[in-house]
């Protein structure tokens, strides 16, 4: 099990593996709650309603048993037929080789997200024994600008991609599908849960999706039931020239919600995944705990704003350096799984 130094600007392990191992080990830590900030999630033992999706939309998937080929998978960008189960996959989005790793599957091509590696060192950790074929994969292009000729040239046999983010996504589509079956996901940390078990049923695994997503949820819940009191959790991101704060439509928003953690008033919205903040309003950052993230790790870009100091968590040493990577970059179960073990080891 991972620990944390006792200081106020804590850094997570980069030993994810370790971290998604102890899941289910409770932590020695209980947290206070303060009455200032007012909780927006539900709890998860009275409510059935969930901001993230837990289901695939109706209308998507094949309705074809697991292993069944071939199978017409209707998708966000049409309908797409596969006659054998796939074996040479491409990724194209952020999150998608998680999602892949996750059902056994390593990717033959895919992409990285801006200034982020290909394959982030938590699947690495994560997935120690499949390193030499992970140091295979080959990169494809960049997460919005593909590049059509190296995934032709992997000779795939399923493409798969989320229309989010992605400038003429139909007219990539259409050229994607034109090399191989392409298989397309909504995409956002909002829709990773549904976007998941779309992709598992691309490839006849949806059966296996859903019992990693079933454990997930119940592990989930288990940890939110030990929380004491109502801690409210911010989440707060530096890339670049953004510093955003993470509202309940988010990927780690979702982790959150499926906990029924509680969030501060200023990240309840639904509406948007994120807000971006100035360096003035830094204050709607503050929460009983915050998770921040500084994409390229210098956490300074953030501690040495001049609001810092003064934020609460901060003052109660209960500012948590996270992996960038896990908790905002990547919307795949791997990294909920991290999401959720940093959480409980500070809060359960």
């Amino acid at each position: 099990m991972t620990i944390l130094l006792p200081a106020s600007h804590r850094t997570m392990s980069c030993g994810m593996a370790a971290v998604i191992a102890s899941a289910l080990i409770l932590a020695g830590c209980t947290a206070e709650s303060t009455t200032e900030n007012v909780s927006s999630a539900p709890d998860p033992a009275e409510s059935t309603e969930y901001t993230t999706p837990r289901t695939m939309p109706e209308g998507k998937g094949s309705g074809e048993r697991d292993g069944v080929f071939p199978r017409t998978v209707t998708h966000f960008a049409g309908e797409t037929t596969l006659e054998d189960e796939p074996e040479r996959v491409v990724v194209i989005s952020t999150g998608q080789a998680d999602a892949m790793l996750s059902l056994g599957i390593v990717p033959v091509g895919s992409t990285a997200g801006d200034g982020a590696e290909m394959i982030p060192q938590y699947l690495y950790e994560t997935y120690p024994q499949l390193k030499d074929e992970l140091d295979s994969v080959t990169h494809v292009g960049s997460r919005v600008e593909p590049e059509l000729e190296s995934i032709a040239n992997l000779d795939p046999d399923l493409i798969v991609l989320n229309l989010a983010g992605k400038d003429d996504a139909d007219v990539f589509y259409a050229d994607a599908s034109e090399i191989a079956p392409t298989v397309a996901t909504q995409g956002t940390g909002l829709y990773w849960k549904q976007d998941f078990l779309l992709l598992a049923d691309a490839v006849g695994k949806t059966e296996q999706a859903q019992g990693w997503l079933d454990d997930y949820h119940a592990d989930a819940a288990a940890f939110g039931a030990r929380v004491e009191g109502a801690p409210t959790v911010s989440f707060l991101r530096k890339n670049g020239d953004r510093t955003r704060v993470f509202g309940i439509a988010s990927f780690s928003g979702s982790v959150a919600e499926d906990a029924g953690l509680s969030r501060p008033e200023a990240q309840s919205f639904t509406d948007e995944t994120s807000v971006d903040i100035s360096a003035e309003l830094l204050g709607q950052a503050d929460g009983d705990w915050i998770f921040y993230g500084v994409q390229g790790g210098d956490d300074t870009e953030l501690t040495s704003l001049g609001l810092w100091p003064s934020l609460g968590a901060v003052e109660k040493g209960q500012a948590v350096s996270v992996d960038d990577d896990v908790f905002y970059l990547n919307v795949g179960p791997t990294a909920a799984r991290g999401v959720l073990s940093v959480l409980q080891e500070e809060l359960a």
